[in-house]
Order: structure tokens, then C-alpha cells, then sequence
């Protein structure tokens, strides 16, 4: 199957079709055959018809034809969707517009991303001095046919010759590691496989420090879970077999570890974690004694107790951010020289949680979340507040790395109306100047970005963000409304730029997001209050922003879409089950269907944090009661579902959204359409080139715009 991007020069002049020209109710969906699994778990007998779908497409000739059929079904009826074309023509327009990712400098060069437009995939340039010319360094897009082979993450070594990056094939989340000589542009050694959820850091300028897995076995890679993480130092010039384990834990197959180094190269900090809730274990590596202790790691922080980042170090004091004794998180530093001495506060918690912290020019940069809108602070390394940095209003900002002997420091910063602009900071004197801005084919002023806030159902005050065009907003008048939420894994939604998203406000709709609890807005009680036995709060929550828009008139009452992915997508799932009458249309993107069974693939095992545990009964049944694939209620008018997913997504895998699928197809859920669109080579998102973005995001804001009511501009 292959999905192309029509020209947007050709789709300028297409005319929207009335909503009621043709039919678009569901149409005859691919047969799909049920299995007799059934299983008596906890005393209760739970039918598992499709569990053949779990299979990987690569591996079963039965579920690739499944996968076949559906798209055949889907994509003829999303051909048909009257405003299809102009959201694709539109979104194209919005993104094609040049944009940088935030510079990392080492030595006299700067490194960054820059995307010309509609690039498939973002080269990565360097320039020699901040005024020097940029020369393009890495070109994914020269790298497959389909653009789905994408730069990952990268660092350049201490001095900057050396560039060690990763690549990320069909959107998997296995990387491949290499290392190339920036004057050059040659490959220094050979490629480092089987990296996943890895930083990656240099050890001085011969070699670096990673985190890998086993080889899985053949045909394996996509499913098998991710047991036995380690840590491996690999040095320049030789092969992978001969990589040091620098750190493992061969009698806790199920801790996660990754290493970061100080920016003197003096420290190794090793983070051990047991799934995705931020509890760490720490070690330390004092590399200066390498020669004589070798990767000798002490033991810094034990337990698993609490959240511990670190930011860098001054000399032997390291510092870090942690929640301990400070739900909201502070900052904290320890003299090696003398660690018995224990922590000292350097600064204490405040109202609003920490989002990050890095050290420049002998300061500490702190980014706060005040109601999911970014601030940011600049204070002494004794905890005194210098000066507080002017964002352009409501917004999100990131950056601001550095060194912690070099006063300069990058930032983005973007909103719903405004693509990350990125800015130079000097820390010491407060100068600010603007690096790279980009040039939009829109007004930012066109558009009204507000705030409010709500009640959900057990009283608790929740934010969403509200997007209108300006004129829609001042008429008072309801639009179509798209409604995002995630709600999970301490996660924060904040504004930022989305040209879908702006697409479907300049259309005439307004989009909100939600803040729901499980999320990291409000700290750690925030996200304890969405999460394992507190789970229902969240779609409580998301449910409650949907009758408030209705009730406010924000929206009308059969002008409410709703969207997710990931954890969100099984939020889009529970909540359809829950309140089917309250939303016209959902997008359940590569959502997590099966509480049941979420646990028995890759990296499912990490989400019991948020989740509970399937095998335990208290867990169990609260899992039981609202997941996606076994609450879907027969015999009732649901809305419209569009569910999206990809056949590498190795982080939520398929299956979830197959049986989910097939299960919604087998009931009457009268006559709007339960479809699945299935990317290739696609992955859970990230590393997605730009043209199969843009197709997608057509594909779904056509499909909600026509149950919502919201037809195409002419």
C-alpha cells in the first residue's frame, strides 16, 4: 500500500462538496474471523476472538491479508470525504516553512537541525562560528526511497570533530549508531545495532556510552519484550563485540539503565529505573580514576524512591532535580569530595513544578509549568534569583543547554498560533537575540489562544487551551470542535505549533486541549490522581471538557471530535465506550486497546506504573472495567472512529488497534463508520516523513470535519 501527497498546486482550486452530496455512513466492512479463545482469569471467562491479529504482519500471511482488506475499505471512503483535499492542500501550505531545531555548540562549531519546508526529513547542518556558513553534515532524505528512514538522536564529541548520531528505520524505536568526522563527513568504524531508549554520551573524544539490548531472536524484534537493558562503552575503531558493559543488572532483567556524562567529562551518571514512573536509582562513575578503577560505579541514590535528574556538575558538586520531600521538585547539589556530607537545597520547591534545569556560565536555568504554560528563571548557583526570562505569552520553551563555563545558551519557544522561533541567551548578561525565525503564510494575530478552566466530575479544577480563529471567537458562535487529551505517564501537554491542528482552526473549527490529570502539569499528585486505581479520573475529566465546551457554547452539541494517541488513544477508546452520545467522531491513534494483555509485548512491561498489573485481580479488574477492546457497548449508536496506527509500531504494537478494530466492526454501533487506516513503515510516530504525516493528518481531519460539520473553505 502506498499513500501519496497530491501537489498542493493542484489542490488550490478544489471546491469543497456539500456534506450531504453522498453518503458516507459505514460501509461493508472485511470479513474477520474468530477465534474460540477463552480464558477464565480471576473466576471471570474472557472470549479473545482476535488474538490471531497479534501476530506481526511480517510474520502471518493471514493477518497481513486482514490488513490489506481493511485499507482497501478505508481508503476508499476516505477518498470520498468532501474536505479531504483541502486539508491536505492547506496543511502543506502551513508547513512549508523553514525551521531549525535549537543549536548545540561545541568547540567553534554549531550544530542544528533545519528543515527547508516539506522536507521528508530534517538534515542536520553545522556552521564554523555562530556567523559561519552553513554546511549541510547528514542528509536522511538521501537515505530511502520512502523518506521513512529518519536522524535520530545526536551529540557531537567535546571538542565538536566528531558527530555520534542514530537512525531510526520505519519508525521503529531499535537504533543504529555511528559516528562520523565532521570535516570529513566520513564514517569513523562501523555501525553499533540494537540501542533503544538510550541516551548517548561521549567519553572524552575516543569513544562513547550507550544503552542497548540483547539481539532478539529472528523475526522477533517487533514483539519480544525489552528485558535486560545495559550500558556499554564502545570505543572508536573497533568492533561492537568488543564494547565494555559498563553497567548491568543480569539479576534484575526488568531495570532500565542510561548514562549521561558531566560536561567537564569528569562524571558518569547512571539512571536505573524499573518502568515509566520517575523513580531512580543512581551511580556514578568517577572517570578521572578510570585508569585505575575502571567502570567502578558507586552507588549515589538507592531505593527507587523518588525522581533524581542531573543537571551538571562544578568541580566535585553535582546537581540535581529531585521530588523528594518536594512533590513540585527542587534543585539539590553534593560535594563527591565529601558525599557523607549529603545533599544540600539549593533552590526549594516552589508552586509550580520544575520542567527542566541545565547549568550555564555558572548558573542555573529553570524552566517552571505555571497552569502548562512554560516561565523561566535564572539563578545563582547558591539558589538567587537573578532575573526571570519574557516569553511572547502563552507558550512552550525548551533549550537552554549549555556549558557550565560558557554564558550562551538556545531556546525555542512556540504557541498554538506560532512556530518555534529560536532565540540566543547570554545568562550573565541577559542579552537576548533571535538565532533563526520563521517566515508563515499566516497572521498569528488572526487567531485567539485562551485559557480556562473547568470542573470535572469530582470537583476537581482542570485547564484547557482554546484556539479560534479571532473572528469566530468574537461572534460567539459554536464551531466544530477538536478536542486533544492524554492524560498519563506524568506527560504535559503545553502549547505549541501544529499545522494540522491551525488548519482546522482556519477552517472554522475550534481546538482545545485538555490538561487532564495523569499528566505532569501540577506535579506528582497531578499525576497520581490519573493513574493505576485513579485511572477513571482521567476520562471523568476529558468527558467534563466535552460537556463544558457544549455547555458553554464553545461547541454545539453534535459538533464535538475527540483525538488521542498513545495512552490518548485508549483515552479516545474508554470514552467512546463511556459517553458514545457526547462526541460525533474519535481518532484513536496507535492506542493502548487491550488492558488485558498490554503487558506481554516490548515495552508494555513499563506501563504497569500507570496501569497496574494485569496478573494481579485488584489490578485486574479495575484494567478490566475500562479497557477499550472489552467495554465497547453492542446495540448502541457510537461515533464515528477513525483508528489510526503503522505495522513497525514497536512501542504500542498493532495488534492493540487490530482486534480493537475488528471488535467495533462486529457490533451494530448504528451508522457512523468504525475504520482503520494502517500506515507502513510508519512506527508510533516519531522519525514519520513529512509527506506521510500530511497525508494522515488529511485523512483524519476530513474524516472528523464531515461528522462534526466542518466543511472545507471554498
Amino acid at each position: 500500500m502506498t499513500r501519496t501527497l497530491i501537489a498542493a498546486a493542484s489542490l488550490l482550486a478544489t471546491v469543497s462538496m456539500p456534506l450531504s452530496a453522498q453518503d458516507m455512513t459505514a460501509p461493508d466492512y472485511p470479513e474477520t474471523r474468530q477465534g474460540d479463545v477463552v480464558e477464565t482469569i480471576f473466576g471471570e471467562q474472557v472470549a479473545d476472538p482476535y488474538r490471531w491479529l497479534e501476530e506481526d504482519v511480517r510474520n502471518s500471511t493471514e493477518v497481513a491479508a486482514w490488513v490489506e482488506a481493511q485499507n482497501v475499505v478505508t481508503d476508499a471512503y476516505l477518498e470520498n470525504l468532501p474536505a479531504r483535499d483541502w486539508f491536505a492542500s492547506r496543511i502543506g501550505e502551513l508547513t512549508d516553512y523553514e525551521r531549525f531545531s535549537v543549536p548545540v555548540a561545541r568547540g567553534n562549531r554549531y550544530f542544528y537541525n533545519r528543515n527547508a519546508g516539506l522536507e521528508n526529513q530534517s538534515p542536520l547542518y553545522v556552521r564554523d562560528g555562530l556567523d559561519g556558513e552553513p554546511r549541510k553534515l547528514i542528509d536522511p532524505n538521501e537515505w530511502a526511497e520512502d523518506g521513512a528512514t529518519a536522524l535520530g538522536g545526536w551529540v557531537p564529541s567535546p571538542d565538536g570533530s566528531k558527530l555520534l548520531y542514530s537512525v531510526q528505520d520505519g519508525g521503529t524505536d531499535w537504533r543504529i549508531l555511528r559516528v562520523m568526522d565532521v570535516a570529513t563527513g566520513e564514517q569513523i568504524g562501523g555501525d553499533v545495532r540494537w540501542a533503544k531508549f538510550t541516551n548517548l554520551a561521549w567519553v572524552g573524544e575516543d569513544g562513547f556510552v550507550y544503552s542497548r539490548f540483547p539481539e532478539p531472536e529472528e523475526g522477533e524484534d517487533f514483539q519480544a519484550l525489552n528485558m535486560n537493558q545495559a550500558v556499554y562503552y564502545h570505543a572508536l575503531g573497533t568492533e561492537q563485540a568488543e564494547d565494555e558493559v559498563v553497567f548491568s543488572t543480569p539479576d534484575h532483567a526488568e531495570r532500565n539503565h542510561t548514562a549521561g556524562i558531566s560536561d567537564d567529562g569528569r562524571w558518569m551518571m547512571i539512571i536505573s529505573s524499573t518502568g515509566t514512573d520517575a523513580r531512580y536509582e543512581v551511580h556514578v562513575v568517577d572517570l578521572d580514576a578510570r585508569d585505575t578503577r575502571g567502570w567502578r560505579a558507586e552507588p549515589l541514590i538507592t531505593g527507587f524512591d523518588n525522581a533524581w535528574s542531573p543537571i551538571d556538575s562544578v568541580g566535585s558538586r553535582l546537581f540535581f532535580t529531585t521530588n523528594a520531600d518536594a512533590p513540585l521538585y527542587k534543585v539539590v547539589s553534593i560535594d563527591m569530595d565529601d558525599p557523607d556530607a549529603g545533599w544540600t537545597e539549593v533552590i526549594p520547591e516552589r508552586d509550580q513544578p520544575i520542567a527542566s534545569a541545565s547549568l550555564v556560565g555558572g548558573h542555573l536555568v529553570l524552566e517552571y509549568l505555571e497552569d502548562a504554560s512554560s516561565s523561566a528563571y535564572v539563578y545563582t548557583l547558591d539558589g538567587e534569583l537573578v532575573r526571570e526570562l519574557e516569553f511572547a505569552g502563552l507558550g512552550s520553551a525548551g533549550g537552554f543547554g549549555g556549558s557550565p563555563d560558557n554564558a550562551e545558551t538556545f531556546y525555542s519557544f512556540s504557541s498554538f498560533n506560532r512556530p518555534s522561533t529560536i532565540y540566543r541567551y547570554d545568562v550573565v548578561t541577559g542579552e537576548t537575540s533571535t538565532f533563526a525565525a520563521p517566515e508563515i503564510s499566516f497572521d498569528p494575530e488572526d487567531f485567539v489562544v485562551e485559557q480556562q478552566f473547568y470542573t470535572s466530575k469530582d470537583g476537581t479544577r482542570v485547564p484547557m487551551f482554546i484556539v479560534r480563529r479571532a473572528d469566530v471567537a468574537a461572534s460567539g458562535e459554536a464551531a466544530p470542535t477538536l478536542l486533544y487529551g492524554y492524560g498519563g505517564f506524568d506527560v504535559s501537554l503545553t502549547p505549541g505549533f501544529s499545522a494540522s491542528r491551525l488548519s482546522w482552526v482556519e477552517a472554522g473549527g475550534a481546538f482545545v486541549m485538555a490538561n487532564l490529570r495523569g499528566g505532569g502539569e501540577y506535579g506528582k499528585a497531578w499525576h497520581d490522581g490519573g493513574r493505576r486505581a485513579n485511572k477513571q479520573n482521567v476520562f471523568d475529566d476529558f468527558i467534563a471538557a466535552g460537556e463544558h465546551l457544549i455547555a458553554q457554547g464553545i461547541t454545539p452539541e453534535d459538533g464535538l471530535a475527540i483525538q488521542g494517541g498513545s495512552n490518548g488513544g485508549l483515552l479516545v477508546g474508554a470514552v467512546a465506550n463511556q459517553r458514545p452520545d457526547l462526541f460525533a467522531a474519535g481518532n484513536a491513534a496507535v492506542g493502548v486497546m487491550d488492558m488485558l494483555r498490554f503487558d506481554q509485548w516490548t515495552a508494555g512491561r513499563y506501563w504497569v506504573d500507570d496501569y497496574g498489573y494485569p496478573d494481579r485481580e485488584e489490578d485486574w479488574r479495575i484494567l478490566r472495567a475500562y479497557s477499550p477492546l472489552h467495554n465497547i457497548q453492542s446495540d448502541t449508536d457510537y461515533p464515528a472512529l477513525l483508528v489510526t496506527t503503522a505495522d513497525t509500531d514497536d512501542r504500542v504494537v498493532p495488534g492493540h488497534s487490530f482486534k480493537y478494530t475488528a471488535a467495533l466492526q462486529a457490533e451494530d454501533l448504528g451508522e457512523r463508520p468504525q475504520l482503520i487506516r494502517i500506515e507502513t513503515r510508519a512506527g508510533h510516530g516519531s522519525g514519520k516523513p513529512t509527506d506521510k504525516a500530511i497525508a494522515e493528518a488529511a485523512d483524519i481531519l476530513g474524516f472528523l470535519g464531515y461528522w462534526t460539520g466542518l466543511d472545507a473553505p471554498e
